[in-house]
């Protein structure tokens, strides 16, 4: 390349870097920087000339400049292009001695004087604010829905208990009308029971989950099976289990899982026997399960309403239940870092598929 093309380059370059909505910092194998843009100047509150030919430990926190030579070593012997800091707090400090939240991405940077190495630096303090309310109010409602649903428990029961004496007391005794409407008073005490238990199973998955350990989630299927042989057997249903592995879980937490997904297959059945399958494959860090059945299906286009608090998509007293379900299930995958979705025809069945972590797994919540 002629001088005047790498000329053309480098300005080229460092126009780039200028215009990038994001800080870039350019430094050296000895840790100098040697190049940085306006962006860098706003987010740490240093001039350019200030911070040219300066270690990158000025941009970094007193407590952590210690070791950061030798992260920069590691990164130059195997040089290519990552995300640091992927699962912890990551900041850098201001020239005023502040700290700020931030993302950085590394890349090489091979020319003609030697590696470089282009950090691309986001601030991220007001997305980490947000994360911060979102995760306070998410504890608040926890707490609100536990209190609520707990506290609701004994007068329903009493409520409960109360309409059940008068309707076996007075059944007969008193007009049509009069039985009808103590039937309802005891139906939807007993609907308002089944509710808030409900509630209250699902304020419990964040609030009182516990820490995920090793468990042989065959087994856990397996003792799902033995408590719901009473509806198996009623159903006529088959039950087919493939070989499960052990994974990363809170042993309830899996159990319920696994007790409300065939649960629901085996209420929302077809007029033909249910079978049931629930598989597992393996995929990178986690592994990908399925549970399916040849039920009465659902039209994808509710796909994700399903797994909404309160959904339904029958009318009330077709099939029991308080339409919480789903949420629930949908609530412990996610505290397990992984995603749940479904595949269904209608009146062909329905496969969850939802994905947990393996043993030895990397930050899997």
């Amino acid at each position: 390349m002629s001088a005047v093309a790498e000329n053309q380059t480098q300005e080229m370059f460092r126009l780039i870097v200028e215009a990038a909505p994001n800080a870039i910092v350019v430094t050296n194998r000895q840790r100098m920087i040697t190049l940085i843009n306006r962006r860098t100047e706003e987010l740490f509150g240093y001039s350019r000339a200030e911070l040219v030919g300066q270690p990158t430990e000025i941009l970094v926190p007193m407590q952590f400049r210690k070791a950061h030579p030798a992260h920069v070593d590691g990164f130059f012997t195997a040089p290519e292009p990552r995300a640091i800091a992927a699962g912890r707090e990551l900041v850098g400090r201001r020239k005023d001695g502040t700290e700020v939240a931030i993302e950085i991405g590394l890349t090489p940077l091979p020319t003609s004087d030697g590696l470089f190495t282009l950090a691309s630096i986001l601030d991220i303090t007001e997305r980490k604010r947000n994360e911060d309310e979102l995760r306070r109010s998410n504890a608040e409602l926890e707490q609100f829905a536990y209190i609520a649903s707990h506290d609701l428990q004994e007068p329903l029961r009493m409520v409960a208990s109360y309409t059940e004496l008068l309707g076996q007391r007075y059944r007969g005794k008193l007009d049509e009308k009069a039985d009808k409407y103590i039937f309802y008073a005891v139906d939807g005490a007993k609907r308002m029971q089944a509710l808030v238990a409900d509630l209250l199973a699902f304020s419990r998955v964040g609030s009182q989950g516990r820490p995920l350990v090793p468990v042989e989630s065959e087994a856990v299927v397996n003792s799902v099976v033995d408590m719901l042989r009473g509806p198996i057997r009623k159903a006529n249903a088959t039950i087919e289990i493939s070989a499960l592995p052990a994974v990363l879980a809170d042993e309830g937490q899996l159990r319920q899982l696994f007790q409300n997904l065939i649960g629901n297959a085996l209420k929302f059945r077809a007029d033909a026997d249910p079978i049931i399958g629930v598989r597992a494959a393996r995929h990178g860090e986690r592994w990908l399960f399925c549970v399916e059945d040849n039920g009465i299906g659902i039209d994808m286009q509710y796909g994700e309403r399903i797994f909404q608090m309160f959904q339904r998509l029958h009318e009330r007293g077709k099939y029991e239940g308080s339409g919480i379900g789903l949420a629930i299930v949908k609530r412990i995958v996610e505290r397990h870092g992984g995603t749940i979705w479904l595949e269904s025809k209608l009146g062909l069945g329905t496969s969850f598929f939802f994905s947990l972590p393996s043993i030895g797994a990397k930050n899997p919540s």
